[in-house]
């Protein structure tokens, strides 16, 4: 039919994984689950639920997909909390850069539609790192059948105290000595439970290790480049230091979500499932 995308247009995962997926969130009893994406910078998470929601449309099924990305706190909230608590507070992506009652209430409230009735979705623009304007957010009108929700720490809890004492790598050992960072992003990390509450169900990308999150990011940036070649994107060594502060959290997302999540795809170093 026109108009509708065939799941074969959109690379990524295998179409009968995206269909078992599909099937194992739909089938989550009471009206409209969330459905959880969870997985390290560049694993694959986007695409997924992009297929998600072309395969339902196929299906006569209306389903929505959120980012955790299109939460973060604007820019003048992150420059505020550089400010007040620690310089790298600004730069968006760890746990406490994220506007938790806006994703919260986005959830309740597309749960909440009724006939026609209609809810505008946030978005965020990384390549100016600013929140769009409310007046461009897409609007959804009607109830979802399904919420899917992606995120790069979604599910992940905080860490003991006693594991922050030490950097995991040179960032934290040459601007986080005192480790005030460091524990800001684990304290705002708990924060997240009443966000991670309303998955019904979590799956996990798991990579072969996290060594390989530098060239999965690196591909994205050329694609974000592609798409808008006007605008600049991050270098090679701008990423190593970009993804060093999501660096402890993936640790912890690697060490605890293979047992917190209800499905585990492990990938190869192409982002291919492994068999």
């Amino acid at each position: 039919m026109p108009g509708r995308p065939h799941l074969t247009s959109i690379k990524g995962f295998p179409p009968d994984l995206v269909a078992g997926l599909l099937a194992e969130a739909l089938a989550v009893p009471g009206q409209t689950p969330v459905l959880g994406i969870s997985g390290l910078p560049g694993s694959g998470k986007s695409t997924l639920a992009r297929q998600l929601v072309a395969l339902a449309r196929t299906r006569g099924l209306h389903v929505v997909a959120l980012s955790l990305d299109d939460f973060y706190r604007t820019r003048r909230e992150r420059l505020a909390l550089a400010r007040e608590v620690h310089p790298l507070l600004a730069t968006r992506g760890p746990p406490g850069s994220h506007d938790l009652a806006l994703a919260g209430a986005t959830i309740d409230g597309l749960r909440r539609l009724r006939g026609q009735q209609a809810q505008t979705i946030p978005r965020f623009d990384k390549l100016t790192d600013r929140r769009v304007s409310p007046s461009r957010w897409p609007r959804v009108v009607g109830r979802p059948d399904l919420i899917v929700l992606e995120g790069w720490c979604l599910g992940v809890p905080p860490d003991d105290e006693a594991a922050l004492r030490k950097p995991v790598n040179r960032l934290e050992a040459d601007e986080d000595r005192d480790g005030v960072w460091r524990r800001h992003c684990n304290r705002a990390l708990a924060d997240y439970a009443p966000l991670w509450r309303r998955l019904d169900r979590l799956v996990f990308l798991q990579p072969p290790s996290i060594d390989i999150v530098p060239r999965w990011r690196g591909q994205q940036e050329r694609q974000m480049q592609a798409a808008r070649p006007q605008q600049q994107t991050m270098t090679r060594a701008e990423i190593v230091r970009f993804l060093q502060l999501f660096e402890r959290v993936g640790r912890r997302a690697l060490a605890t979500l293979p047992a917190l999540a209800d499905r585990i795809i492990a990938l190869d170093a192409r982002r291919r499932p492994r068999t």
